[in-house]
């Protein structure tokens, strides 16, 4: 019986101990990939703009990060990303890359239309307050079908599962209709 119990844990404890091992792994992040870069000098300081995808298509997430020359430490700044239409869709302050914790950046966005989008960063550092544009930042058009097909296909499998479960649900119930007696 003891042996047994023994035999048993010891098989748990391997059990958990690969488990383990794999959940490590699996946890590991993939490092971003920078595909692109583009410069933008913002005052006195020089900014590399590195993309994860290139070229950008509008819809697909992607990696932005933003490297500042000399380092980002003592350095901080905003990004207004402009739309092709002149609108600001966001102006955010500028934050470390979650993967890539060196330089700032966006992780996994995308931009939502297509034409050409403007980015303006302004940077306040030791050497003062600097402003720079990356313009004409041309992002392509969706890739696949519309959205709007997209989902509708992507509804068909729930609308069957509906009509089946419609059906089989009035071939399963009990009749409630009343049952005719004659005398």
């Amino acid at each position: 019986m003891i042996k047994r119990l023994l035999s048993c844990a010891a098989t748990v404890l391997a059990v958990l101990g690969l488990l383990g091992v794999s959940a490590g792994t699996a946890a590991a992040y993939q490092p971003v990939d920078t595909v692109h870069t583009e410069h933008v000098q913002a005052g006195p300081y020089d900014l590399t703009v590195g993309f994860s995808e290139w070229p950008l298509r509008a819809m697909q997430s992607l990696d932005f990060t933003f490297d500042a020359e000399g380092g980002i430490d003592d350095k901080s700044g905003t990004l207004a990303q402009i739309q092709p239409n002149g609108k600001v869709r966001r102006n955010e302050a500028l934050s470390r890359h979650p993967r890539m914790r060196e330089v700032w950046g966006l992780d996994v966005r995308s931009l939502d239309k297509q034409g050409d989008w403007t980015f303006r960063f302004t940077i306040d550092g030791p050497q003062g307050r600097g402003e720079g544009e990356l313009r004409n930042l041309t992002v392509l058009e969706q890739p696949g079908p519309p959205l709007g097909l997209s989902w509708a296909l992507s509804t068909l499998p729930l609308l069957g599962l509906i009509v089946f479960l419609t059906y089989a649900w009035r071939r399963t119930r009990p009749d409630t209709r009343e049952a005719v007696t004659h005398s």
